[in-house]
């Protein structure tokens, strides 16, 4: 375990609803390394994004529970479990040494609150108590993730900015305390190609930069090859196989695995059928 930021061992989750208990999450165990990215994929209702949102003990109240497992963090020398955590100690965990990056930039942000001061509050929940340094410490993050002209953007709106725009300000809120780990829950799903590809190399070279670790959550399987070390393969709420991304591509033993690197739309594939259909 002390080779790894955190530890979840047979965590199941489950939702209320009116015909009963809905389980979404049935006992799943990995580690995530310091330092390296652990990709989480699978087909919409996966258990992917609960997984997450457990973690950040984020799920919707009062239906979402966590019904069993550890979640531990090494934070420091202090050992958390984080569900059972009492949320004195998670609002302290949340955005200091765990930071999370939403799936949809406009929802995440305030469309009715400037960049500026939603991003300034994170620095004065876990940094500072004085607003000039929290500003000064906003748009050096802002410069960070490339943002153009920091001290204008600081007093624009969500509506005001582009998608990708929006991103790297989400991504700057998540990194804003240097967290040991950072969940990016889909962090390229609503953004074209160009910038998809800007924000992921982003997230990598903030990596090396600052040496977090990072859980990138996405049912985009070349974007588990290009950023990932390892890979967790969901199917129905459950691990259906883990391991090394180039041993999980290169010889998967899961059929769910198997059918989805087979999925994947190949240019030889394209090429042979429109051979057969001129033959």
């Amino acid at each position: 375990m002390t080779d790894s930021v955190l530890s979840i061992r047979d965590l199941s989750v489950g939702f209320v609803t009116d015909r009963g208990l809905l389980q979404a999450v049935d006992r799943v165990s990995f580690d995530v390394p310091r330092g390296r990215t652990l990709g989480i994929v699978g087909e919409s209702g996966c258990g992917k994004s609960v997984t997450a949102f457990s973690i950040m003990r984020l799920l919707p109240q009062p239906q979402g529970k966590i019904l069993g497992g550890e979640i531990i963090l090494q934070d420091g020398n202090q050992v958390i479990d984080l569900a059972t955590a009492a949320q004195a100690e998670m609002e302290r965990i949340r955005g200091g040494r765990i930071g999370m990056i939403f799936q949809e930039p406009m929802t995440a942000l305030n469309p009715v609150q400037s960049i500026g001061r939603q991003l300034s509050e994170v620095f004065l929940l876990h940094k500072t108590q004085d607003k000039r340094e929290a500003q000064k410490l906003s748009i050096d993050i802002l410069n960070k993730v490339g943002i153009p002209s920091p001290e204008v953007r600081m007093g624009e709106y969500p509506h005001q900015l582009s998608g990708g725009m929006r991103q790297r300000i989400v991504i700057a809120m998540a990194l804003a305390c240097k967290p040991a780990l950072v969940i990016a829950d889909e962090p390229t799903t609503a953004l074209d190609v160009t910038i998809q590809a800007q924000i992921l190399e982003l997230m990598q070279s903030l990596q090396d930069e600052m040496g977090m670790s990072i859980i990138l959550i996405t049912h985009d399987l070349g974007v588990i090859a290009e950023m990932c070390d390892d890979v967790i393969v969901m199917y129905g709420g459950r691990i259906a196989e883990s391991g090394p991304v180039d041993r999980i591509f290169a010889a998967p033993s899961h059929p769910y695995t198997r059918g989805l690197l087979k999925s994947i739309p190949r240019l030889d594939a394209v090429r042979k059928s429109r051979l057969n259909v001129i033959e």
